[in-house]
Parts: structure tokens; C-alpha cells; sequence
């Protein structure tokens, strides 16, 4: 049988008997496994705190991204102290309680932390009641920790208006979710010499494939490609972030799954697409650790002058990256405080060299970190 005569991979003759051309994935592979390297040789070189933040940063970008695929926006700063509570990272004051981020957050750090735990039904319908601690998908009631029933008609990925909807992709019958969510697991906890990124990005397109969820499925299929990648980059902390790397192509993302839904079962492109997104999001994390670096100098060279806490929350802002031009209105803005506190505020870190004015002018001044790299 042609791919003609069918229109999905579930469809196949020889489903699931994955096909890939290992000669054109040997270079990605290795470009990969060498980022890898040099991200974690770099990692090896700093302290336990820099290892901590980097980590953190990275989570909260895999939390926040995976989520934004699908259209959801959580709150960074309540994301970040949700993950610094659970690893225990000092990050000054913590945000308030999401039970919407809890879940997500409680996901991928057991997907991290746990990697080397066996995944089992149980475990996953425990990701599954995290990300739906009410029972509802927005306004609809779904089915939550069981897989999906088909009750009100085939799984399918649609996009468009109603009347006009196009039907990119429809999953498995969900009679066949049993038998087909064994196999993969069987799959996903068997030892191999299968090297484990390639592992990763098959076990993302398989979980998609089967998609045996009401909803959740694109941030199930991430949190099992990060637990395969923590295994191979043999550590349970996260140093880089493949959701916001896919989150920056999301366009890409779901043209080349839709493509490899409707292909034959030879899925060396979508390994290809896979392992070159994981290489970008490698180089991203380098810039992300050199930021790290930065901060922990920053307030190294900074660490014996008296600080009062506006003034820390917002040279913290301006380290983390501050968009636009920070001026007083802004300041007072940030730290909650009147224009007049805040003008002293500046004054007083102009004064002892912490601040500087920037060049040019406008209606309002504005302030840079001085020295920031030294």
C-alpha cells in the first residue's frame, strides 16, 4: 500500500514501524551533541548558584512557551516563583499562588527532576489532571487523568471559521487508545542503543500522533520530549528550552508535523526539523547563561554598597533585560513609589557610580546600568 492509500501515519500498513535515514540525520546529531557539550562544559565551570539561575530561567521559559503554543498566556512572574519554590531557589519575593501554573510547572519539573522514573499511564494521567485541576478546558468540560472517548465525534485538529473549518489532522479512533498507549510506553521505558535525541523527537511525534487526550496533548508531547532529553543530556536540571524555541517557529512547527501526519512512515525530515530547532535552542541557551554571568558579576562588583528594595527591584529589571528606556516615571512605576521618591532614588545610584544618564535626550531622561559588563 501507497501513502496515497491512506491519508494519516496511524493509517499505515506498518504502523508503527518507524522509518529514518540515519547517513542524512548523522550530521544534525552530531552538531547537536556537540552544542550540548559545550553548553554543559560551560555549566561545569560555574557555581551551584549560576547553575541554579540558568536552570531557572530555562524552566520558566519552557513553562511560559509550551504554554503560549497553544494559545495560553501565563503569568512570568508567577511562573518563575512557582519553579523557585519547588527547587528552592532564592529569587526575593515570590508572586502569588496560580493553581493554572502550579500544574504546568508541577508537569515539566517531574519530566525533568524524574526523568529516569518509568512513565506509566498513571503518571501521565497525573500530568494530565495538573494541567486541568478543574475539570474544564476553558468553558468546556472535558475528560480529566483518562483517555479521551470520541462521544461527541473523532479527534481532530481543525483550524477556521464555523462552516469553513479545515481538518489538518484527525487521531487514532479512541477504542484503540489502549492497545496503542501500551505500545508506546513499552517503547518510550525500553533500554536501547537508539541514541536518546532522536528517541526524543519520535517520542514527541508518536504522543501527537496517538493525541489521547480531550486537550493537553502539545504540552504532554513536550514534557515527554524534555524527559528524554534530560536523559540524554544525563541531568535532571534544565539548562535550555525547546518549547520557546518552537514557540519562535510555532508557524514551522505545525507545518511540518501536519506534513509528516500526511506522509509515509519514513519521518527523517520531521528528525531533521526536530534536531535543528533543539540545536537553536542550545545557541539560545549560551545567551542565556552569558546573562546569568553578567547579573552574578553585576552585583559582585556592586555587593558592598547599601541598597535600599526599590532600588534592587529595579536594577534587577534592568538586568533581565528592561524594554524601552527607563526614566523616573517608569522607575516610580516599577517600585510602586511617588515620582519625587523615585528621582532620589536614581539620584542617589548616579551619585555612586551604579547609574548613568543615557546619551541623547527626548521629553524625559533615561538611565543605564554603568559598567554592566565589567
Amino acid at each position: 500500500m501507497e501513502c496515497g492509500d491512506y491519508l494519516y501515519l496511524w493509517q499505515a500498513p506498518d504502523w508503527p514501524h518507524w522509518r529514518y535515514d540515519l547517513a542524512a540525520l548523522a550530521r544534525p546529531l552530531a552538531e547537536v551533541s556537540r552544542a550540548q557539550g559545550l553548553l554543559l562544559g560551560r555549566l561545569a565551570d560555574v557555581g551551584a548558584a549560576t547553575r541554579d539561575q540558568a536552570s531557572l530561567l530555562a524552566l520558566t521559559d519552557d513553562v511560559v512557551k509550551t504554554s503560549e503554543i497553544e494559545g495560553e498566556h501565563l503569568n512570568v512572574a508567577s511562573v518563575r516563583s512557582s519553579i523557585a519554590r519547588r527547587l528552592g531557589v532564592d529569587i526575593g519575593a515570590l508572586a502569588p499562588i496560580d493553581r493554572n501554573v502550579d500544574g504546568v510547572v508541577e508537569m515539566v519539573l517531574d519530566a525533568t527532576a524524574n526523568c529516569r522514573q518509568p512513565m506509566t499511564e498513571v503518571r501521565l494521567f497525573g500530568w494530565h489532571a495538573a494541567l486541568f485541576p478543574t475539570g474544564y478546558s476553558g468553558m468546556m468540560r472535558i475528560k480529566v487523568a483518562a483517555w479521551r472517548d470520541d462521544t461527541t465525534g473523532p479527534m481532530q485538529v481543525i483550524s477556521g471559521p464555523m462552516g469553513r473549518q479545515k481538518v489538518h489532522f484527525e487521531a487514532p479512533p479512541a477504542d484503540r487508545l489502549p492497545f496503542e498507549m501500551a505500545r508506546f510506553l513499552d517503547w518510550l521505558n525500553a533500554d536501547s542503543d537508539f541514541p536518546l535525541l532522536l528517541k526524543a523527537g519520535l517520542g514527541h511525534l508518536w504522543f501527537v500522533t496517538l493525541h489521547p487526550f480531550d486537550d493537553g496533548n502539545g504540552r504532554i508531547a513536550r514534557a515527554i520530549g524534555d524527559l528524554l532529553l534530560a536523559r540524554a543530556d544525563c541531568s535532571p536540571q534544565r539548562f535550555y528550552s525547546l518549547s520557546a524555541q518552537i514557540q519562535r517557529d510555532r508557524k514551522a512547527y505545525y507545518e511540518i508535523l501536519e506534513r509528516t501526519q500526511k506522509g509515509a512512515m519514513d519521518v527523517t525530515g520531521w528528525l531533521v526539523w526536530f534536531l535543528e530547532s533543539l540545536h537553536r535552542a542550545l545557541d539560545q541557551a549560551h545567551q542565556t547563561l552569558d546573562a546569568v554571568l553578567t547579573k552574578a558579576r553585576f552585583w559582585q562588583r556592586w555587593a558592598a554598597t547599601s541598597l535600599n528594595e526599590r532600588q534592587v527591584k529595579v536594577l534587577n529589571r534592568l538586568l533581565d533585560g528592561f524594554d524601552g528606556k527607563l526614566t523616573s516615571s517608569k522607575w516610580a512605576a516599577i517600585s510602586k513609589c511617588s515620582a519625587d521618591t523615585a528621582l532620589r532614588d536614581i539620584n542617589d545610584l548616579l551619585a555612586r557610580g551604579v547609574l548613568r544618564k543615557m546619551a541623547g535626550g527626548g521629553r524625559s531622561t533615561g538611565y543605564e546600568l554603568n559598567g554592566r559588563d565589567a
